[in-house]
């Protein structure tokens, strides 16, 4: 399977359709009930992530069925474990022979009192210590990592420390991660508005709770709230971040040009040519090693990948071939 074979309908081109059909109230129910059709047995775990962080988490498995091995899932940024791509890529895990761990970043899927400092995008160490923690709870079979947009980049990251974690991966797959954040902010600002506003809304909404459940930490008012995404951020990196500006903030979680030059673990990556958030030429100049390997489709929007008017997805397939290919 290549993106060669990823062929939508005329009428699913267009990256916009492709992108809000993606995270639509249709395409949610189609995962919650394709998910719940196939009979696997769900377990909620809290995670130990270390430094008295928790994280939580949900492990799938089919009953009375041997496994090829587990899957780390990690959803994209103000998403959750019960995301609709989340769903639907451990469908075709599960169908495929794996069990799968799908974990919440902090302060995502309705996490927020479990860990008071805010969640943000260079809490890398946690991701690590939590994913350690999961193979030390399901042992004896390989194990993989996949991440979609903000999760694939945190994906890439948790491949390229695995080794000094003693983390062993078979294989890492990403779905349009975020490749540079600088760059990511300056085409979400230039481009069509309703991905900034969805992307402020859900933040806003997230900080508002963290605010409620922890008032005294968080004294922020409706202000900061008020403010759009660039200097939200910038807020939170002054006074949650030790970077102390943007850039640097950036920087931290970049892994565009050659940082993903050291991976050790074999990866494959999907990008959408017409992806409307995150810039593809980031992609065109970047340095990988032998064992990944970048696919650039034509079509698939940001995340989306939408076949048909059922709303199943390429990646969810591309996703658990890859890693069956690894596996076996």
């Amino acid at each position: 399977m290549t993106v060669a074979d990823y062929q939508p309908p005329s009428w699913l081109r267009n990256a916009h359709v492709q992108s809000v059909l993606g995270s639509s109230l249709l395409r949610r129910r189609h995962g919650e009930r394709s998910l719940a059709a196939l009979g696997a047995v769900h377990t909620d775990h809290i995670v130990d992530a270390g430094d008295g962080v928790r994280l939580q988490g949900v492990h799938s498995a089919m009953p009375d069925t041997p496994t090829r091995g587990l899957v780390l899932l990690l959803h994209g940024w103000e998403g959750s474990v019960d995301s609709s791509y989340m769903r639907l890529t451990a469908v075709e895990l599960l169908r495929a022979g794996f069990e799968v761990f799908r974990l919440n970043f902090r302060d995502h899927g309705g996490t927020h009192h479990l860990n008071e400092g805010l969640f943000h995008s260079n809490r890398i160490d946690e991701v690590v210590r939590a994913a350690t923690e999961v193979a030390r709870r399901f042992p004896g079979h390989p194990m993989a990592v996949a991440g979609y947009s903000l999760g694939g980049n945190f994906a890439l990251r948790l491949a390229l420390r695995a080794p000094d974690a003693g983390l062993q991966l078979a294989h890492v797959a990403a779905v349009c991660p975020v490749l540079d954040p600088a760059s990511t902010m300056d085409s979400m600002e230039h481009g069509l508005p309703l991905y900034l506003w969805y992307f402020e809304r859900k933040w806003r909404g997230s900080l508002a709770r963290k605010r409620e459940l922890f008032p005294q930490t968080h004294a922020f008012d409706d202000n900061v709230l008020g403010l759009r995404m660039r200097p939200l951020t910038q807020w939170m990196v002054e006074r949650h971040t030790d970077f102390g500006t943007l850039e640097r903030y950036f920087d931290g979680y970049s892994i565009a040009g050659d940082r993903l030059s050291a991976l050790q673990v074999p990866a494959s990556i999907l990008m959408a040519e017409d992806d409307p958030v995150i810039p593809v030429d980031t992609f065109r100049v970047l340095r990988l090693p032998n064992g990944a390997r970048l696919e650039i489709s034509p079509w698939g929007g940001h995340c989306g990948f939408l076949q048909s008017a059922r709303l199943d997805g390429f990646a969810e397939r591309w996703i658990a071939r890859r890693v069956l290919e690894a596996i076996d």
